[in-house]
């Protein structure tokens, strides 16, 4: 309802009010008609007063403006990138490393005789930081020991780079089969390195070289280096072979394959007269079997002039 409406009913109201208010008797106020119309305005403004609080209700001290929340500002939703996180790589230790170069003697599989005693030698590369002392030695690690010492020191210095021939003595054990055995060496603080290993196989019927014995060498002045030794096989056959001449620090030196036949079980006289000398200097003579064996057998010693 609006005031002018509110007005309009109050003013009614007063009108009602008063014409209900008239007195029916005489008073002491019929002598001042004032009185009557002040009486019926002091009536109308109370009720007139009481109709607009109960119209517009209780009357309310102002109210401040209502500001809108200040709402928070928004946030990223997307995750940080997190910078990665560098984990370093273990260093490795490279001290004592090994390369094998080769089976300077009994490359693998090579048959002997029950009991027949041999030398094994490796050639090893050192390929680590740390130079091998004779404080290193050559250890069985496991497999067939074949007679050979639990351990043996090395016989020089190796330096990073340098090259070593590693011998060990050993004997084919008694009863036939194929045998291995593992060798490492360990360095002055007791840490394994450099595996090896010698297998052989004992025994059986097939043809093979079991010996080359009594090798000499010696210089024929004018003519060259007369090189001989006794060869024994097991059976007969057919033995293809050649001659290593080899001078320290120095690429070995290799003749052409000879072939020499047995009609049996037995021992033959072989030799060269070698005339290849390069210069002077001390050298060492050696055979090698290319069939049946793949092995190198004995050495002898000799000078070129």
């Amino acid at each position: 309802m609006t005031k002018k409406a509110v007005l309009s009913l109050l003013a009614l109201s007063a009108l009602l009010i008063f014409a209900c208010s008239l007195p029916t008797g005489a008073s002491t106020e019929e002598d001042n008609p004032n009185a009557i119309f002040t009486a019926a305005a002091e009536t109308a403004s109370v009720q007139l007063t009481q109709v607009a609080l109960d119209t517009l209700g209780t009357a309310q001290p102002p109210q401040p403006p209502t500001l809108a929340p200040t709402l928070p500002q928004p946030t990223s939703i997307l995750p940080t990138a997190i910078p990665p996180t560098t984990v370093p790589s273990p260093t490795e230790d490279r001290c004592d490393k090994a390369a094998f170069v080769k089976d300077v003697t009994i490359p693998d599989g090579t048959r002997l005789t029950p009991g027949k005693a041999f030398t094994k030698t490796w050639r090893l590369k050192n390929i680590g930081t740390c130079t091998w002392t004779t404080n290193y030695a050559l250890v069985f690690d496991s497999g067939t020991q074949m007679g050979g010492p639990v351990e043996q020191p090395l016989t020089a210095n190796v330096a990073p780079g340098e090259t070593i021939d590693i011998s060990v003595n050993l004997v084919a054990p008694a009863t036939a089969g194929t045998y291995t055995g593992n060798w490492q060496i360990r360095n002055a603080s007791g840490v394994l390195f450099a595996k090896v290993y010698v297998q052989i196989k004992v025994g059986g019927e097939d043809f093979a070289v079991t010996s080359v014995r009594d090798m000499s060498a010696y210089y024929i002045s004018g003519r060259g280096v007369s090189v001989t030794a006794k060869m024994t096989v097991s059976k007969a056959g057919t033995v293809k072979y050649h001659w290593i001449f080899r001078e320290n620090g120095h690429a070995d030196i290799t003749t052409a394959t000879e072939s020499i036949s047995f009609s049996s079980a037995g021992t033959q006289d072989i030799g060269i007269l070698w005339t290849g000398c390069p210069h002077s200097g001390n050298f060492t003579a050696s055979l090698y079997v290319d069939d049946p064996n793949h092995q190198e057998f004995g050495h002898a010693d000799f000078s070129c002039p």
